[in-house]
C-alpha cells in the first residue's frame, strides 16, 4: 500500500493543503505554504480512531503564546502607509509654493557697517571702504562707506549675493549671502570687519549654501520630487498591505518614510526650513512604525507565497 495523499484546508488562513502522508508516525505535522502555520495531519485508517489521545499520541508540543490576528498588524500598517502619503503630499506641496513664491520677479534692500582693526588693535567704522555688490544675474552695484562705515544698496533681485570689501591697507573680505521672498541668509545689518594685510590674506564669509537662486530652486524641485516619489511608493505599498499580507511591501513604504527627512537634510533645506524640517519628523515616525511593524512579522513567518 502506498503512501496516501491528503487534501485539506489550513485551519489558520483557509489555504487548501494537498500533502502526501507517510506510513507512520500517525501524526505528522505539515507547514502551511501560505503563512507558515504547523499544520497536524492523521494517517487514515480504518476503523478510525475513537478517542482525541489515539489521534494525537504524545505529540502537543510546547506552543509560543498566541499572537494577535495578522489582519490587525496590517490594518494599522496600511494606515501608517496612508498617513507618510498625506504628509509627502503636503510637504510636497509646501515646498513647490515656496518654489514659485521664490521664483517671483521682486527687489530687496542690502545693508551693512564695515569696520576696520587699528594697528594699536581697535575696533571702529571704516570710512572710505570701497563695497562692490555682485547680483545674482552677474550685475554689478558699488558704493563708499560713510564716516559711519555704513553701506546700503537697493533694487537687488533675488538670489545670491556677493560683497567685496576693500579698504587701502587692509585685506579684503567677501561676504556671500542669500535672499529671496521665502529665505533671507542675511542681508540686513552685515556686519565686515576688515583686518591689516593685503589681497593674499583675504577672508571670506558664507552666510548661504545656495550661491545662486537656480541652485535654491534646484533643491526645492529635488525635495518635490523625491516626496512624490516617496508618495508613489507608500501609496503603493499601503494598497497592497491592505488587500494582501504581504510584509515586505511595508518594510518597503516604510522605509521611504524614513529616507524623506534625510534626503531633505542633505540638500540644505533643513537651515532653511527649520519648523517644516521638523515636522517632516512625523512623516518619518510613521514610516518607521510600518517598517517595525511588518519587519518584525516578517521575521517571524516569512513572506507570503501568494495572496490571502
Amino acid at each position: 500500500m502506498g503512501a496516501p495523499t491528503v487534501a485539506m484546508r489550513c485551519p489558520a488562513c483557509g489555504q487548501e493543503l494537498r500533502v502526501v502522508l507517510a506510513l507512520s508516525p500517525p501524526t505528522q505535522w505539515f507547514p502551511c505554504t501560505n503563512c507558515h502555520v504547523p499544520v497536524p495531519v492523521v494517517v487514515p485508517r480504518d476503523p478510525p480512531p475513537l478517542f482525541a489521545w489515539e489521534v494525537f499520541p504524545g505529540l502537543y508540543p510546547t506552543l509560543p503564546r498566541p499572537r494577535l490576528p495578522r489582519w490587525r498588524a496590517r490594518s494599522v500598517t496600511a494606515v501608517a502607509l496612508f498617513a507618510v502619503v498625506v504628509l509627502a503630499v503636503a510637504f510636497g506641496g509646501v515646498f513647490a509654493f515656496y518654489g514659485y513664491v521664490a521664483a517671483s520677479p521682486a527687489s530687496y534692500e542690502v545693508s551693512g557697517t564695515v569696520y576696520a582693526i587699528s594697528a594699536g588693535g581697535t575696533v571702529g567704522p571704516a570710512a572710505g571702504a570701497q563695497v562692490l555688490l555682485t547680483e545674482n544675474g552677474g550685475g554689478r552695484l558699488g558704493t563708499t562707506t560713510g564716516l559711519g562705515g555704513v553701506f546700503g544698496f537697493s533694487g537687488v533681485p533675488a538670489g545670491g549675493v556677493v560683497l567685496n570689501v576693500t579698504l587701502s591697507g587692509y585685506a579684503p573680505a567677501e561676504v556671500d549671502t542669500f535672499v529671496s521672498a521665502v529665505y533671507d541668509a542675511g542681508t540686513q545689518g552685515i556686519s565686515v570687519t576688515l583686518a591689516p594685510g593685503g589681497p593674499s590674506n583675504g577672508s571670506t564669509l558664507v552666510l548661504s549654501a545656495f550661491p545662486s537662486l537656480e541652485s535654491f530652486l534646484a533643491s526645492l524641485g529635488a525635495a518635490v520630487a523625491l516626496l512624490g516619489l516617496v508618495t508613489v511608493v507608500a501609496l503603493v505599498a499601503g494598497w497592497e498591505t491592505r488587500r494582501h499580507d504581504r510584509p515586505a511591501l511595508g518594510v518597503v513604504g516604510g522605509g521611504a518614510g524614513i529616507t524623506a527627512p534625510v534626503a531633505l537634510y542633505l540638500l540644505g533645506l533643513a537651515p532653511v526650513f527649520p519648523y517644516l524640517f521638523g515636522a517632516t519628523a512625523l512623516l518619518a515616525a510613521f514610516g518607521a512604525f510600518a517598517l517595525s511593524v511588518r519587519a518584525v512579522e516578517l521575521a517571524q513567518t516569512g513572506p507570503a507565497l501568494g495572496p490571502e
